[in-house]
């Protein structure tokens, strides 16, 4: 019993594991907006988004006259800064301690004013980004596990693999003591060769699953229901539920 109750919390705290596939990020680790398509990202679980940049990679190396930015909310309310919300004075977002309930549409609109050397008459340019934030509850230590392989997922099985190995070597070295060294006093306990079995368990906790069509750039992730679905228990799709307005749903109303 014991042995199962080590693998199996060798299993949990790895399973959901995955690589962040996602080329929106720059090499500073900031994601800039894109002009007519929503730029999606994929935020762990009670940690920081990404530094969220209200400009598009193109205009940020140019100058920029007189820039303003608005920033709107899930709830389309405009976004200030507070504990969870912090916005610079150049544009910059980032939301933290990010949970089921801080998902969703994230939108900025640009100003700015462009002069007319002929004229120098001013006009006032506005651009809107739009970012598609969700929550991806990798496990913990993804980090660590996945920052130096290019595959994530053959890291993971790998140690779950070695975690089996220790445990079957534990066994058997507690069965050669039973057996060949009767004064040594250790509970009683059985076991057998070949007992041990390796499942792949593919699920998501409740309120995540997966979603090829609407993440395709993350199809293996297990990301937060989005509205009009739910996900009361671990598995790997989210349920449809017209009357769920909000994301991270656990139960249908």
């Amino acid at each position: 019993m014991l042995a199962w109750a080590l693998l199996s919390a060798v299993l949990w705290s790895l399973v959901g594991v995955e690589s962040q596939r996602s080329s929106l990020f720059s090499k500073k680790g900031l994601v800039y907006g894109t002009v007519g398509q929503p730029v999606k990202i994929y935020v762990k679980l009670n940690e920081n988004s990404p530094v969220l940049i209200c400009m598009d990679l193109s205009r940020a190396n140019k100058e920029t006259v007189d820039p303003a930015y608005l920033w709107i909310g899930p709830n389309e309310n405009t976004l200030t800064g507070n504990s969870q919300i912090n916005i610079t004075d150049s544009g910059k977002l980032v939301v933290k301690d990010f949970t089921e309930l801080s998902s969703g549409l994230y939108t900025c609109t640009l100003s700015y004013k462009t002069i007319k050397a002929e004229t120098q008459e001013e006009t006032t340019v506005k651009k809107r980004y739009d970012f598609m934030l969700f929550v991806n509850p990798f496990a913990p230590g993804w980090k660590s596990v996945c920052s130096n392989t290019a595959d994530c997922e053959d890291a993971t099985n790998y140690n779950i693999l070695k975690a089996r190995d220790r445990i079957e070597d534990f066994f058997r070295s507690q069965a050669y003591i039973l057996y060949h060294r009767f004064n040594k006093t250790i509970p009683a306990m059985h076991f057998v060769d070949h007992s041990f079995q390796i499942v792949r368990v593919d699920n998501c906790r409740p309120g995540f699953g997966k979603n090829e069509r609407l993440h395709s750039n993350c199809a293996s992730c297990c990301v937060v229901c989005s509205p009009g679905t739910f996900s009361a228990d671990i598995d790997v799709t989210c349920q449809v539920c017209v009357s769920v307005h909000t994301y991270g749903a656990r139960s249908c109303p």
